[in-house]
């Protein structure tokens, strides 16, 4: 049946939703794809429909094509997997929780690794069994506290998990290396330009972790390449630290009246003013930032947590919160830091954190290693170096205070901004900085949830063996919004001919009869053979009728119109803007060599 634009469910709208800051999420709800429900929530329309439809045709085929076979979980699951392995806890309140009327603890599902598993656990019992790779494709929800750029983050979406399992660690990494590729595979299939970066693994858990990032300005995650082919999230980076030095001549440490200084730029302005030193002037790399935070663990305690960093660095909080997780990350609250009376904000100093802290020293129970001010500083502060750090007491700090000597640290931590030029950690040049949006993950999750649930096999001898595992997702539903962000202008959408809702647009722009019935008869002919929608809509002008198919994004448009009195119509391509006319007679012949060209070119 032909699909026609004066009965299709789809309305357009001119102006910008109030809520849409990105260009995908203005133009798919403008041209009718998607429609918004609540924040972060969105139903899908027919148009809409269509193009995620055929995004999880290519999925499918390739991951069958790699071995996986589809199975489909639900997405309301009982609170007792969850508490198995310790994610309901975890998740904190990301996790949306319900009770049936029995008072029965349900969740709706963020990742199915727990349904997955026990699933395999039922059924399996053998090593002949493996190795085994399941997926499906479902709604996953999120109580995501910021939801934003419509289908990039919400609150629920459509997400493709893949699990593998394997009864040796080489398995995993055949396997792993196996979904690897069919992610390359369904990436360039769907046309979308990504960056395999080296990750972490986050509350999922896990050794080996890599995400297919779509590089893109309005991305959330920040991703860093060299041009020797290092490629990493942000939060993954490795600082490359510098070798320990030797803590002997050094000067001995001063403190300083340093009055006004509660900032690193007016300590640097007053050290170079009132304690120049001899060599060159001091910087803001020379002085101890020690930022205090609030770590939120999964059972609601509060700890407050000491990072000391260069005073020329800042801390990031997404590469902070990837190093703590799974509890979250607040800012120190006066409430918080009045439990700690050694701490003088604007002039805390390494001398009262970490191993010096006065409720360490005084516990006498030597694993009470939360006892004062946890303290983790960034890998470049190493034994021998020097720094001017807070001395603990009002408008004073200390000159030439020694990591190793005058103070020592609890660790180290990744949480310090990474900048450009920097260098890769794998010595392949200097770092460049980049936006992307995550459209793909895979993890070597090991044997973290087969322990947890006690999924176990029989090897070849007969011995209990606990299976490891692999997880491999895809957003599904924010592949549609970055293939929008990819594929669009300033008029609307632009569709590869493989993924939009229609191949072709018929428009019939006129208010002759004969204008309608060849326009008609046209789309009849091509619908044959591709998906055409047709707008036949009688009263709409051309103009909107043209606004409305640059809006829509279709890749080829039909123009029926004025040039009909002469038996020419109008050829549109939307993707190159290209337009020429051509006989009437030979135009159904001409779009099926472009879209078939198209087709060709793209395999």
């Amino acid at each position: 049946m032909l699909n026609r634009m004066s009965n299709y469910f789809v309305r357009t709208l001119r102006e910008d939703p109030a809520d849409a800051e990105v260009n995908s999420h203005k133009l798919l709800v403008r041209a009718g794809y998607i429609r918004r429900v609540a924040p972060g929530v969105y139903s899908w329309l027919p148009l809409g429909l269509r193009v995620l439809r055929k995004i999880e045709a290519v999925i499918r085929e390739e991951m069958d094509a790699s071995g996986a076979q589809e199975v489909l979980f639900p997405a309301l699951l009982p609170k007792e997997p969850y508490e198995a392995t310790n994610r309901w806890t975890e998740y904190g309140p990301n996790l949306f929780r319900l009770a049936d009327r029995r008072g029965n603890d349900y969740l709706l599902a963020p990742t199915h690794e727990e349904m997955f598993t026990l699933l395999v656990k039922d059924l399996y019992s053998s090593y002949k069994d493996l190795p085994l790779t399941l997926y499906q494709i479902q709604t996953k929800y999120r109580d995501e506290a910021r939801p934003r750029a419509g289908l990039i983050r919400g609150r629920e979406f459509v997400m493709k998990d893949a699990y593998s399992f394997d009864l040796a660690d080489s398995g995993l990494d055949d396997s792993y290396a196996k979904q690897r590729e069919a992610y390359q595979k369904i990436f360039a299939r769907l046309g979308l330009e990504v960056v395999i970066c080296s990750a972490t693994a986050g509350a999922m858990g896990g050794s080996r972790s890599e995400e297919f990032l779509h590089p893109c300005e309005i991305g959330e995650d920040t991703f860093v390449r060299s041009p020797g082919g290092y490629a990493a999230n942000a939060e993954a980076v490795v600082t490359t630290a510098p070798d320990p030095l030797s803590t002997e001549g050094l000067p001995e440490a001063e403190v300083k009246p340093t009055p006004g200084t509660k900032t690193i730029e007016s300590l640097v302005e007053l050290a170079n003013r009132d304690f120049p030193r001899e060599d060159r002037a001091w910087t803001a790399a020379d002085t101890l930032k020690n930022v205090m935070v609030t770590l939120v663990h999964p059972d609601g305690t509060r700890e407050v947590l000491a990072v000391g960093l260069p005073g020329d660095r800042e801390v990031d909080m997404k590469r902070l919160e990837a190093a703590v997780s799974p509890a979250e990350v607040e800012m120190a609250t006066p409430e918080d830091l009045a439990k700690h009376p050694e701490l003088v904000a604007g002039f805390i100093g390494p001398q009262v954190l970490g191993p010096q802290s006065p409720a360490r020293a005084e516990s006498n129970d030597e694993d009470d290693k939360l006892a004062g001010v946890r303290y983790l500083v960034d890998p470049r502060v190493v034994a021998g170096t020097q720094w001017i750090a807070g001395a603990n007491q009002e408008d004073h700090h200390v000159f030439n205070l020694v990591m190793g000597r005058d103070f020592e640290v609890d660790g180290t931590i990744e949480a310090a901004e990474v900048r450009e030029g920097d260098p890769a950690p794998d010595g392949s040049g200097p770092l460049e900085l980049a936006r992307g949006i995550e459209v793909g993950h895979i993890f070597q999750l090991g044997r973290k949830y087969a322990e947890a649930l006690d999924l176990k096999v029989l090897d070849e001898n007969g011995k209990s063996q606990v299976v490891t595992m692999g997880s491999y997702g895809i957003g599904v539903s924010r592949v549609l919004a970055a293939l929008a962000e990819q594929n669009c202008d300033d008029a609307g959408l632009a569709w590869p001919v493989d993924l939009a809702p229609f191949q072709v647009h018929v428009l019939a722009t006129g208010k002759g009869e004969e204008i309608f019935a060849t326009a008609e008869e046209l789309a009849e002919e091509l619908s044959q053979n591709f998906e055409v929608l047709y707008d036949d809509r009688p009263k709409v002008s051309a103009g909107v009728k043209f606004a409305d198919s640059e809006l829509l994004g279709m890749p080829y448009v039909l123009v029926v119109g004025r040039g009909l009195k002469d038996g020419q119509v109008e050829i549109r391509d939307r993707r190159s803007g290209e337009r020429f006319e051509l006989p009437v007679a030979e135009a159904v012949a001409r779009l099926t060599e472009m879209i078939n060209a198209h087709q060709e070119g793209a395999k």
